[in-house]
């Protein structure tokens, strides 16, 4: 029988093996922060455009989910799990495929970039809601497509990807409702 992690790894394994020349060159592209320059223009526009002078509350509150996500999926449940990444796995060694070469750190779970896009997107989604449904797609396209590269280049698991995604919506969830209160109080 099967546990998770084999499951897990097996899954990984079929993921990243999925890759073509073309499509290392654009799972490259996604996982580098820069080439979404365009979507983060974007989003400070709406914000601007929806909150008007009051949009450094929600610049200032995005700064926080990040800050959240980010705290602990990286300093709390990577040193606590101690899951070796994929592509520090020696089992795994030869049989990967790894166009960006190793990761920085050697633990994968959760998965950071997960957990901060999904974090963004469940913040924002309702935080502009003068556009609907365009944020929703948008983001959680972007969050979805950002996770997912980081198995193809062999950084992360699809647990560390899934529970990444969960941890960041919890994050982004719980404070939305934190910002809607604080902004409630700061508005009467």
């Amino acid at each position: 029988m099967n546990t998770l992690s084999d499951i897990d790894s097996d899954l990984f394994l079929y993921l990243n093996g999925l890759h073509t020349d073309w499509m290392d060159k654009v799972m490259l592209l996604i996982t580098d922060m820069w080439v979404w320059m365009p979507l983060y223009l974007l989003l400070i526009y709406w914000t601007v455009k929806q909150y008007g002078k009051r949009c450094w509350w929600v610049f200032l509150a995005v700064g926080v989910v990040v800050l959240c996500s980010d705290q602990i999926s990286s300093h709390l449940l990577k040193p606590y799990f101690h899951r070796i990444r994929p592509c520090f796995n020696e089992e795994f060694e030869g049989m990967i495929y790894l166009p960006k070469g190793l990761a920085g750190g050697r633990f994968s779970f959760t998965s950071s970039h997960a957990a901060n896009t999904f974090a963004i997107a469940t913040f924002l989604t309702p935080a502009l809601r003068n556009f609907r449904p365009w944020p929703a797609i948008v983001l959680f396209f972007w969050a979805f497509v950002s996770s997912y590269s980081r198995i193809y280049i062999g950084f992360h698991y699809p647990g560390d990807i899934v529970c990444g995604a969960i941890l960041g919506a919890l994050v982004g969830l719980v404070l939305w409702k934190v910002f809607q209160r604080i902004e409630k109080k700061v508005s009467e």
